[in-house]
C-alpha cells in the first residue's frame, strides 16, 4: 500500500511540475531566471521551516550534510537548465533534461554493482522515446545549450538517486528543509553577485513566485523526497518523466497549443513505460507465489 501511495505522490509531483511550465513562462516575463529560482527557493524554505521547523531540533550532522548536498545538486541542476535554455530551444531543453530517466539506473548500477531491472530499463527507454515525440522539433544538431541541458539531466539524475539513497535512513522532511535552505542561499548569492536584486515586483510576478514556491517546490519536492522511501530511484525517474506529458496537456488546455499526432504517440509511450515499470515486475513474483502453494 505504501508503495502505491508513494507512486501516487510522485505522479502528483509530475502533474505539478507540468503546470510549472505555464507559470514559469509568466514569471520570466517580469523576472530573470535566477531571480525566479531564488524567489521560489527562499519562499519554499520559509514555508517548510515555519511548518516543520521543529524537526530540525533533532537533526543530526548526517541530515545536515546530506541536505546540503541535495540542495547544491538541485540548484546546479536548475542553473544548468536555465543557462542551457538561453542557447537552445525549449523543446530540446525539455527532452535533453528528461534523459535523466536513463541516467538514474546507470548511476544505480555503478554504485551498487547490481543487476539492472530489465523492465525498468525498457520503461526508461520507452519514456525517453515518448518524451522525444512530445518535445523534439526541427534540427537535432548539438550546441552548447544542448550540452548544458545534458549536464542538467545528469544533475537531476543524481538528485533523484541521492534523494532515494538518503531518505532510507534520514528524516525526509528535515532533509527537504535543509535542501531548500541551501538552494535559497545559493540563489541569493548568485543574484547578489550579478547585481540583479529586484527593486519592484509586478503582481503577476508575485503570484507566479508564490505558486512555484508552494506547489512546484514545497509540495512537489516534499512529496518526491517522502515517496522515495518506498520506491526505487529508477521507477521514481520514470513516473516523474510524465512531467512532459502533463506539461503538454496543460499547454493544450491553457496556452491553446495544437495537439499533433506525434504528441499523442509520445504520450501513449510514456504511459506504457509507467505500466511496464509498475505492473510487469510483479508478474514473475505472483507466479512464484502461486507455484509455492
Amino acid at each position: 500500500m505504501k508503495q502505491y501511495m508513494a507512486d501516487g505522490m510522485l505522479l502528483v509531483t509530475a502533474i505539478v511540475w507540468g503546470s510549472g511550465f505555464v507559470i514559469t513562462a509568466i514569471a520570466l516575463e517580469y523576472l530573470t531566471a535566477y531571480q525566479v529560482m531564488a524567489g521560489r527557493f527562499i519562499l519554499a524554505a520559509i514555508i517548510l521551516t515555519t511548518i516543520f521547523g521543529y524537526r530540525l531540533k533533532k537533526a543530526s550532522k548526517s541530515v545536515i550534510w546530506k541536505g546540503i548536498i541535495l540542495g547544491t545538486i538541485l540548484y546546479i541542476a536548475f542553473a544548468l537548465q536555465t543557462v542551457g535554455l538561453q542557447y537552445t530551444t525549449p523543446s530540446k531543453n525539455a527532452f535533453l533534461t528528461a534523459v535523466n530517466v536513463i541516467v538514474v539506473p546507470l548511476i544505480a548500477y555503478a554504485v551498487y554493482k547490481r543487476r539492472i531491472d530489465g523492465y525498468e530499463i525498457i520503461g526508461s527507454i520507452m519514456a525517453i522515446v515518448g518524451i522525444g515525440f512530445l518535445s523534439l522539433q526541427g534540427s537535432l544538431t548539438m550546441n552548447i545549450g544542448d550540452a548544458l541541458s545534458l549536464a542538467c539531466a545528469v544533475a537531476f539524475a543524481f538528485d533523484i538517486f541521492c534523494t532515494n539513497l538518503f531518505v532510507q535512513k534520514e528524516d525526509a522532511i528535515a532533509l527537504t528543509i535543509i535542501q531548500f535552505i541551501t538552494a535559497s542561499l545559493l540563489g541569493i548569492l548568485v543574484v547578489v553577485s550579478q547585481g540583479d536584486i529586484p527593486t519592484t515586483l509586478e503582481k503577476e510576478a508575485i503570484y507566479s513566485i508564490i505558486y512555484l514556491a508552494i506547489f512546484s517546490t514545497t509540495l512537489a519536492y516534499l512529496f518526491q523526497n517522502v515517496a522515495n522511501q518506498y520506491t526505487s530511484a529508477t521507477k521514481a525517474a520514470i513516473i516523474l518523466s510524465t512531467e512532459s506529458f502533463f506539461g503538454m496537456v496543460l499547454s493544450v488546455i491553457f496556452l491553446h497549443e495544437v495537439l499533433t499526432g506525434r504528441m499523442v504517440v509520445g504520450a501513449i509511450l510514456i504511459l506504457l513505460a509507467i505500466l511496464i515499470a509498475e505492473v510487469k515486475p510483479a508478474h514473475p513474483k505472483k507466479r512464484m507465489m502461486k507455484s509455492s502453494r
